[in-house]
Formats: structure tokens, C-alpha cells, sequence
């Protein structure tokens, strides 16, 4: 019995012993002892990292201060996205400018020089000559603008169908609509050069590359 009891002593001061080490070696930051709770997710890491989410703003003034803080930082990042944005990288264009149709659809319009882009620039000028009061003068840019208007429907009748045909010859199994892609590239085209959002990749000189 004295034995028995020697024995069942010495067992119990072994596991004492041993988990102690093991606590040691745990906190001594061992890699072969186990750690005795789960790894801690990426997430989780990061946000140890990072500290705590800061709380709120309480005031107005604390809010004001607060978005004058971080205003550099948020001029860096729609400065990124405006340059990501005229690069013509779909996840930042809008939903009308997304895909490698109409991606096509700027090339075509963009290789190619269009009396429509000089739209906007000659409507200021007839508008400036009607403020002169002069009947004659008038009467000249009311003819010239409606002109000019037959001339745009003309052409943007032309480019719509040329298109539309390099598209469905390019993307067969496009679903695009054909009224759908001749009013985007009429749009485009009426857009003088530099405005042109995205900014355009290719020139006239690459007309025939693009065609």
C-alpha cells in the first residue's frame, strides 16, 4: 500500500512537473508546444495591429476636424482612381463604359476624326455672334447651325453603322444592342479629344490597325 501511495505520489509531482515546463516553454515562446487555443485569423491579426476602431465623432467640430485629417489622404485616393479611371480600367469606369465592346466602340470612334467633335466649340461661336444684334449675321449662323445639325445626324448615322458591323464581326456573340452602341460612339464623338473619358489609346494614324 505504502508503496502504492509512493508511486501515485511520484505520478502526480511528474504531471505537475511536466506542465509546468510546458507553460514555461509556451511562454517562452517554444514553436513545439502547443499553444492551447486556435490560431487567430488574418483578419483578427490585422486589426490587433491596427489598435482599435476609433469611436465615433461626438460633435460637429470633432467630425470637421476629423475629415480635415484625413482630406489629404482621401485627395491621394480620387487621384488614383480619376488616373485608373482615364487609363480605362474597367473596375473603375462607369457601368456604361465596362467591357471589351465598348472598349472597341472608343477605339473605332477615337481612330478617326469626326465633324462632330467640333460640335460644341462652333455653338459657342454662333452664340457669341448672335449677342452682336445684327440681323445678317444672324440669319448666317441660324443657316449654319441648321447645317451643321444635318451634317451630325449624317454622320453619326455612318459611324453607328460601321459600329456596329466591326462589333458583330468582332463579337459575334455580343448581346449589345445596335441603337445601344451607335448612340455611345455618337456621344464620344461629339466630345472634344481631351475630354474624352477614358483618355483614348489609339489615333487616327492607327485608323487602319483599329478597322
Amino acid at each position: 500500500m505504502k508503496f502504492l501511495r509512493r508511486n501515485s505520489a511520484e505520478q502526480t509531482a511528474t504531471v505537475d512537473n511536466d506542465g509546468g515546463d510546458q507553460a514555461t516553454r509556451r511562454e517562452a515562446g517554444d514553436p513545439t508546444q502547443p499553444k492551447g487555443k486556435p490560431t487567430p485569423k488574418r483578419r483578427e491579426a490585422e486589426g490587433r495591429k491596427r489598435g482599435p476602431v476609433p469611436p465615433p465623432p461626438q460633435t460637429q467640430r470633432e467630425a470637421i476636424k476629423r475629415m480635415r485629417r484625413n482630406k489629404p489622404e482621401r485627395r491621394k485616393a480620387a487621384a488614383e482612381r480619376r488616373e485608373r479611371m482615364m487609363a480605362g480600367d474597367d473596375r473603375y469606369l462607369m457601368q456604361r463604359d465596362r467591357g471589351p465592346v465598348r472598349a472597341h466602340v472608343r477605339d473605332v470612334v477615337d481612330s478617326r476624326r469626326h465633324l462632330m467633335g467640333l460640335f460644341m466649340p462652333l455653338v459657342l461661336i454662333v452664340f457669341a455672334v448672335t449677342l452682336l444684334r445684327n440681323p445678317l449675321l444672324e440669319q448666317l449662323a441660324t443657316v449654319f447651325c441648321l447645317a451643321l445639325l444635318v451634317t451630325m445626324v449624317f454622320e453619326g448615322l455612318m459611324l453607328g453603322r460601321l459600329v456596329n458591323k466591326q462589333v458583330r464581326a468582332k463579337f459575334p456573340d455580343s448581346a449589345e444592342k445596335s441603337l445601344s452602341l451607335g448612340w455611345y460612339a455618337f456621344i464620344r464623338a461629339m466630345q472634344l479629344r481631351k475630354l474624352r473619358v477614358p483618355r483614348p489609346r489609339v489615333t487616327p494614324k492607327d485608323a487602319a490597325k483599329v478597322g
